[in-house]
């Protein structure tokens, strides 16, 4: 400013110019060394690693991959198993019946029991067909008297037709006679043995050894043989045991074409637990049902213990052979709209897969199609799944 008013002072036009301009130039120097250092602060801080990093996460944060654990598969030799609900039944199941008309005086059994063939159940009144058969009896020696009075005669008429005593008409109709008396005589047997057989049936037993049914008709009730009170009770035999279920069709075409190995047939009871023995195929059927779209099937199984009862409903499995095939835990394999799939990693990210599943086994899924040979399966964290999502497989222990 001092410069500026000598100059304006001397009256001098162009130094004042060149004042002016030269303090210009000066406070610009000044300002562009005060900004160098900060400016170069600021791009060694950007070029800096840590910067660079900084400024890259503010950018776009990667997602960490999930941890997850994996199966590899590899093909095994499982067995060939339909699965099916079937209903136990006894393998042979009688209603006992009275044969005759009479009071029920007793039951000779305890409801329930196991029972031998032969051991007596009911017993009828028996007093009636007593006087039948005593009648019957009396009837039959009158018709043995006649008989022998009948043929003596015709004896005696026979010789005197040969002397020529009487005519030949008498001889013959006193053979005749003897020959009717005879039958009459056949006849009064037969009428006999059927008392005798009336007398027997008022004493009921068990046709077939087996388990007793309770008692459909009280003591004191009167049966007869020709209404609904003629059932008396039911008798099963538990030992072997049937039990009856059905395959699809396809199923059973598997089963046939099984080139003659054994076909084994384990059941599972109600409770979950497994029976111990297996049993085998006694009856297959010879139609598909046009309603369901399957074939009955019986199997027959040991039960010296009785420890399957008749009416039972069980799981049943079929076994027919062996076969190659994918088995991964049940808990990996899951289910949307388009049917059940897997999760596989692929190229370190999940990728939902289709499969085709078979039967259980164990605690594991037979994997019929959809997996080769080598891919890794993700067994656990499946509900954190999403198609795309990075993970990081470790094998499973």
């Amino acid at each position: 400013m001092k410069r500026l008013s000598l100059s304006r002072k001397s009256g001098s036009e162009p130094d004042f110019a060149k004042i002016l301009l030269s303090d210009f130039v000066a406070s610009r120097a000044m300002r562009n060394r005060a900004l160098t250092p900060i400016f170069l602060a600021v791009v060694v801080a950007a070029c800096s690693p840590g910067g660079a990093q900084d400024g890259g996460k503010k950018a776009a944060a990667a997602p960490d991959a999930l941890v997850v654990t994996t199966l590899e598969m590899a093909p095994r030799s499982v067995p060939v198993s339909f699965e099916a609900v079937g209903r136990t039944e006894g393998s042979r199941e009688v209603q006992v019946r009275a044969r005759v008309s009479g009071i029920l005086e007793r039951q000779l059994f305890n409801e329930g029991d196991a029972v031998a063939a032969g051991a007596p159940l009911f017993r009828i009144e028996r007093a009636p067909f007593e006087i039948e058969l005593a009648s019957a009896r009396g009837a039959l020696a009158q018709e043995r008297a006649r008989e022998e009075l009948a043929q003596q005669e015709s004896e005696r008429l026979k010789g005197l037709a040969d002397r020529r005593a009487i005519s030949q008409k008498e001889a013959d109709q006193a053979s005749s006679a003897a020959r009717q008396s005879a039958a009459a005589v056949q006849v009064a047997q037969a009428r006999v043995r059927q008392a005798e057989l009336n007398l027997s049936y008022t004493h009921v037993t068990a046709p077939i050894g087996g388990v007793t049914g309770r008692a459909l008709q009280s003591v004191g009730t009167l049966v007869s043989p020709n209404n609904d009170s003629a059932l008396l009770t039911t008798l099963t035999r538990g030992d072997p045991m049937w039990v009856r279920f059905a395959l699809s069709e396809a199923e059973y075409a598997r089963v046939r074409g099984g080139d003659g190995k054994a076909i084994e047939v384990r059941i599972e009871l109600a409770d979950g637990k497994p029976y111990p023995a297996p049993g085998k195929i006694n009856f297959a059927g010879s139609s598909v049902d046009t309603a369901t779209g399957t074939v009955q099937m019986r199997a027959e199984l040991p039960n010296p213990k009785l420890a399957l009862l008749p009416g039972q409903y069980v799981r049943v499995r079929v076994v027919s052979g062996t076969q190659q095939a994918f088995v991964v835990p049940q808990t990996a394999v899951m289910q949307n709209e388009t049917g059940r799939f897997v999760w596989v990693s692929d190229g370190g990210k999940a990728t939902p897969r289709p499969i085709r599943a078979g039967s259980w086994l164990g605690n594991d899924w037979v994997v019929l199609e959809g997996l080769k040979s080598g891919e890794q399966v993700i067994v656990d964290n499946l509900v954190r799944l999403r198609p795309g999502v990075p993970v990081q497989g470790k094998k499973a222990g």
